[in-house]
């Protein structure tokens, strides 16, 4: 058979275009016709989609699908091939090697005239911040499950994201094919475990080796997907076994609908028999509100149900002009007015774009944006709102994973990017500096894992210290600093596989190998009762003093509250002038860095200033700052202090012979289970476990269950650590202290 063959039959669904362009490798067919309808395209034909789910439910493989049958790629790999080639979308070496998404990567493509884009998620709890970052610049969602796993642990945390920032999603249930697949008990969990009103808009035909296609139940017809790669979808029939299913899980899905969309209540209730366009609008009208969310099945790896998936897009997912973008404006004192932004294709308005990702490319800094109003030409101005400064745009590109494409021109709803722009992840750009909107920054989580970080050849400090200063800039959940008590640096970060993943790329882009030294927990410290202050700062050294008197209560905040430092400024009258409080509140946050105990950070504590005193010519700012430090040191030595620390999610799934020794191993780690679940020979674990005890899990459990055992977690909460954890954190910490001092006595 001869290449053309081959590719005439691998894209059978792209007859519309000239098929021998591939045999160039290049998408040069694919560019023209995309620059001529760009030029023409209206919000209506936009969609900007993330695809986001637990670990290993098929979230790229699923987009390398998308990606082929809309014409953008010329033949698939998968993210494990055997040909080395990889995933489209993995265009990172590790991300092959591992065969993991680390980095989220964007991409656009055309279905049915309607251009799409794509930004692909990981799945991993330690790269969490690249789904906060892409579900903030994004439309729609599509939330992917596995048919056997359901709703796992980081589903919960996509969930929770989607929600913070309003995403309306279709569920997706993959993996079909898989032994053990369910989609009735998946549906089930999206309904009890993430509180979703959801119902099937399809039915698979066939489950694990049998399966067939899927039935449409808007449409009421089967789809089956035949040619090499899935890439002819043909219509038939419903199968006669399953339309008496068929029809109970229609009026189901009415049901569902009509109890959240008034027009299709109407009809239900009036007895009406709503018709195809009644349903799908209806659909629409809920997923935009996020009262629905429906459900599509299929299986991306044999090449089923991908297809209806991006037809679903298209039909129940938002474009750019449906969903209402807000950007602050700040007025005289500290009030801001919020500004409703008009997404109207055209230059009309005043352009304002969000920078959500920095990533260092070829040719300098990549900066990632979405255009949320108005246009942006090449070689135009623009203003950074943060740092009021004026950079110009030599270059705009789009982005198909790691390859480029020039444009001459993005619009409202766009996702693009620029070089050379100096700027931090979260800022907004405009074109006139008059115009000060700033749009809501992208929430971004603490780290909970900290390890010590040094080159192994002193020679590569220059490389060491330009990958840090890159990998800080790019991914604020990867932090940096230097304990000049232990004389280490220092490197803070979601997880272990968080740490790990950056000290290979230090070695792999900057030659640069590294040591890391053993993981260490970001404790906290907290007060157990409220505790009195009264302390008067009193300097006198020839000229003028310094003097300044605080007096107030340092107290606990709630167990929901522990992991945020409050400050209540409630003096009344001028005993402690207004313009010397922030001195007060600096001093506070100052010695909140270091506690007593272990020399972890503070945290869920309040401190009130209620009174004090000051001196008509020796009181300043830094006076009311060194007597609120000397305030927080008394409390120090006379209040009742406790360690915190994070207790994790941990989900582990594993064969049903071995639940007795997983539980017991869990015991050992001072778990508390939270429940358990069985299906078809596998169990599935749910439990709250100290991170403290978490490391090393991962070769344990795979030794104890024959290496049939995989287990996730995230972060939970902060809760009091346990009575003889708490004793060798403080020991440790004397210890360490101890040493210090008598290095410093030797200094001197």
């Amino acid at each position: 058979m001869t290449i053309f063959n081959v590719l005439t039959r691998s894209c059978g669904i792209l007859k519309r275009r000239n098929i021998q362009s591939y045999i160039l490798e290049e998408n040069v067919a694919y560019m023209a016709s995309y620059a001529k309808y760009a030029e023409h395209k209206t919000l209506e034909c936009i969609r900007n989609i993330g695809i986001s789910a637990h670990i290993d439910s098929g979230k790229t493989t699923l987009t390398e699908r998308i990606l082929f049958y809309t014409g953008r790629i010329s033949e698939m790999h998968e993210v494990k091939g055997k040909d080395n080639v990889g995933a489209t979308m993995d265009s990172m070496e590790l991300e092959r090697q591992r065969g993991i998404t680390i980095q989220s990567a964007a991409t656009y493509t055309l279905w049915k005239d309607t251009n799409i884009n794509i930004i692909d998620t990981p799945g991993h709890v330690d790269f969490t911040v690249e789904v906060e970052r892409a579900l903030r610049v994004l439309d729609g969602a599509i939330l992917v499950l596995c048919a056997v796993g359901g709703v796992q642990s980081q589903t919960m945390t996509v969930n929770r994201q989607m929600k913070r920032y309003n995403v309306p999603c279709l569920a997706f249930i993959n993996k079909l094919d898989r032994q053990g697949a369910n989609h009735h008990r998946v549906l089930s969990q999206l309904r009890s475990k993430l509180s979703h009103n959801a119902a099937f808009l399809q039915l698979p035909i066939g489950l694990e080796n049998n399966t067939q296609g899927l039935v449409d139940l808007v449409q009421q017809k089967a789809l089956y997907f035949e040619g090499m790669f899935g890439e002819t979808v043909r219509e038939d029939e419903i199968p006669a076994d399953m339309r008496a299913e068929c029809q109970d899980k229609r009026q189901e899905l009415i049901e569902h609908v009509s109890n959240v969309d008034d027009i299709l209540g109407e009809m239900f209730l009036e007895e009406k028999t709503p018709s195809e366009g009644d349903i799908m609008a209806a659909i629409r009208r809920a997923c935009l509100r996020r009262t629905f969310t429906p459900v599509l099945v299929g299986s991306a790896l044999k090449n089923k149900g991908v297809q209806p998936l991006l037809d679903a897009v298209i039909d129940y997912l938002p474009n750019p002009g449906e969903v209402e973008n807000i950007a602050l404006r700040e007025k005289e004192g500290k009030e801001t007015e919020k500004v409703i932004l008009n997404p109207e294709r055209s230059a009309a308005n005043p352009f304002v774009g969000l920078a959500f990702k920095l990533e260092a490319g070829r040719f300098g800094q990549l900066t990632y944006l979405r255009c949320y109003q108005g246009m942006l030409e090449k070689g135009s101005n623009l203003y950074n709102v943060r740092t009021t400064r004026k950079v110009r745009i030599p270059r705009l590109v789009r982005l198909h994973a790691n390859e480029m494409e020039d444009v001459n021109e993005v619009y409202a709803g766009d996702i693009f990017a620029l070089f050379g722009v100096d700027c931090a992840s979260g800022d907004t750009f405009v074109t006139d500096p008059k115009f000060n909107l700033a749009m809501e920054s992208i929430y971004v989580p603490d780290p909970v894992v900290s390890m010590s970080i040094a080159p192994v050849n002193s020679k590569d400090r220059d490389n060491f210290s330009k990958a840090v200063a890159r990998f800080t800039k790019e991914d604020p959940t990867f932090q940096f600093h230097y304990d000049s008590d232990n004389k280490e640096t220092i490197v803070s970060g979601m997880g272990e596989l968080h740490l790990e993943i950056y000290s290979q790329r230090m070695e792999r882009e900057y030659s640069c190998p590294v040591q890391l030294g053993k993981p260490k927990v970001a404790f906290r410290e907290t007060l157990v009762g409220p505790c009195e202050f009264d302390y008067l700062h009193k300097k006198q050294s020839g000229g003028a003093g310094q003097y300044a008197r605080v007096t107030g209560i340092m107290e606990p905040l709630p167990p929901t509250q522990n992991t945020v430092l409050e400050f209540s400024d409630e003096t009344v009258g001028t005993n402690v002038p207004k313009q010397f409080v922030p001195g007060v509140e600096r001093g506070f946050r100052i010695m909140s860095q270091k506690g007593l105990l272990s020399g972890h950070k503070l945290s869920g504590v309040r401190f009130r200033l209620l009174d004090g005193a000051h001196h008509i010519v020796d009181s300043s700012e830094l006076a009311f700052m060194l007597a609120a430090q000397g305030a927080v040191k008394e409390v120090f030595e006379r209040g009742m202090w406790q360690i915190l620390e994070p207790i994790m999610a941990v989900e582990v799934v594993a064969p049903l012979e071995f639940q007795g020794t997983v539980l017991g191993q869990l015991n050992r780690r001072h778990g508390i289970i939270t429940g358990t679940d069985g299906v078809e020979g596998w169990f599935t674990i749910y439990a709250e476990v100290p991170l403290n005890e978490m490391f090393g899990y991962a070769s344990d459990l795979r030794s104890v269950t024959q290496g049939k055992g995989e287990f996730s977690m995230e972060y939970s909460r902060y809760s009091p650590a346990l009575p003889n954890v708490q004793e060798a954190l403080i020991r440790e910490y004397q210890e360490s202290q101890g040493i210090t001092q008598q290095q410093k006595k030797k200094k001197n």
